[in-house]
């Protein structure tokens, strides 16, 4: 797949909220994914370890989607969204950031996350 191809994918999974098989079809198993405060984990075990403590952060799910992405060589950046409540949160909150992604080899080999911390 080409990273246009490969954009194009994971823009419609996200917008199904269809996160395993963006990862199955995808990722590399060395995927590298940095959050927007710099902690970063690598490997499809840390990732879904990672998944999982994130989950359980969640009173309620609203909703959530991707726009367009913008592709640049072996990169491409989409926006997100998400329409979630944390546990012990007053109320639901939006939440948008923008994802970078670089390709290798006909998978996303490195994930980055973009976004203010609620509150700030």
């Amino acid at each position: 797949m080409t990273t246009q191809e490969i954009a194009n994918r994971l823009v419609e999974l996200c917008n199904k909220q269809d996160y395993e098989t963006c990862y199955e079809e995808l990722y590399s198993p060395e995927i590298v994914s940095i959050e927007a405060d710099g902690t970063s984990v690598q490997g499809f075990e840390a990732m879904a370890a990672k998944g999982k403590q994130w989950n359980e952060s969640i009173e309620k799910w609203n909703g959530a989607g991707a726009g367009a992405p913008i592709v640049s060589g072996n990169h491409f950046s989409v926006p997100m969204w998400m329409d979630l409540q944390y546990k012990g949160a007053p109320a639901a909150m939006k939440f948008e950031e923008i994802a970078v992604y670089q390709v290798k080899d006909g998978k996303v080999v490195k994930e980055q996350f973009f976004y203010e911390e609620p509150g700030q």
